[in-house]
């Protein structure tokens, strides 16, 4: 009965911390199921939401979920801009070339915010984002649960999206099959656009919700966008439910890693995971066999 009271915390709160990890690497999924192009631009780009928030909060002084009022349409606007007309015509090169174009994206925004922000440790530090939620031996911050909540209406959202109105159609049939879409009528590039835009959105969302979980710098972008790629592989490439549900995993593995191992050893564990169940389903949990 100890063990399973000394196993609760960390499974909880593996679970929840899996909500966060699923929100940062939807727009990763999204987009590479669709583009079929990795983001490597994409981990900088949730911290720009999360430095979003913390403008607001700080020099607005409104609340960083509040924000996103204001941050998803941002956002969004900055992600359509930027596959329209910079990656986009990358794309039709080679995919090579959208490869350094979004890694020459991420170096320069790491700049820009060590610029604006210094290299200093920020945080969305709210009176919620402080309290814990505690129920029996089970003790965990509220912030992990909010990102689980949310989490779920992300990925619930977005999958009505794709399957109940004509833009999502139009990504989906994009996805399955660029030219098959485009003599079907389907303007792929226009397409793209909007599916990126769609990922910073959700990018918006997971900047501020990683804010308010951990602290962030101008660089932590790269370590999230690690992890973020090997959820997206673990829950199989481009698949929404499979993106959550990896997150779950990853979360779990890491927590339960730190719970028997020592905090230094929860990314290994994490990654060996990974490892194993690829050994195992190559294409990942809910990968297309």
């Amino acid at each position: 009965m100890t063990v399973l009271s000394d196993l609760a915390t960390p499974i909880v709160m593996g679970i929840l911390l899996g909500g966060l990890y699923a929100i940062i690497a939807l727009g990763l999924s999204l987009v590479f199921g669709v583009v079929k192009e990795i983001n490597i631009a994409h981990g900088d780009l949730v911290i720009l939401g999360s430095y979003f928030g913390f403008v607001a909060m700080t020099m607005i002084g409104i609340d960083p979920i509040l924000s996103l009022v204001i941050g998803m349409p941002l956002l969004f606007g900055i992600g359509f801009v930027i596959q329209k007309y910079i990656l986009n015509r990358a794309f039709r090169i080679s995919m090579d070339a959208t490869l350094i174009i979004a890694f020459g994206i991420s170096i320069i925004l790491e700049s820009v915010y060590q610029l604006l922000w210094t290299p200093m440790s920020r945080g969305l530090t709210t009176s919620y984002a402080l309290e814990s939620f505690v129920a029996g031996p089970i003790r965990f911050p509220l912030s992990y649960l909010l990102d689980f909540i949310v989490a779920i209406i992300v990925m619930v959202a977005l999958t009505v999206f794709l399957k109940r109105t004509y833009l999502g159609r139009a990504i989906m049939a994009a996805a399955q099959n660029r030219k098959s879409a485009h003599l079907m009528g389907i303007d792929t590039d226009q397409v793209y656009a909007y599916t990126f835009a769609i990922s910073m959105a959700i990018a918006a969302v997971a900047g501020i919700f990683l804010g308010l979980t951990f602290p962030f710098t101008p660089v932590s972008g790269m370590s999230f966008l690690i992890i973020a790629l090997g959820i997206v592989v673990l829950g199989g490439m481009g698949s929404i439910v499979g993106t959550f549900v990896g997150g779950v995993v990853f979360g779990l593995a890491q927590t339960l890693g730190g719970h028997f191992f020592g905090v230094a050893a929860q990314m290994l564990v994490a990654y060996t995971m990974v490892l194993v169940v690829l050994a195992v389903m190559p294409r990942g949990i809910f990968g297309r066999r």
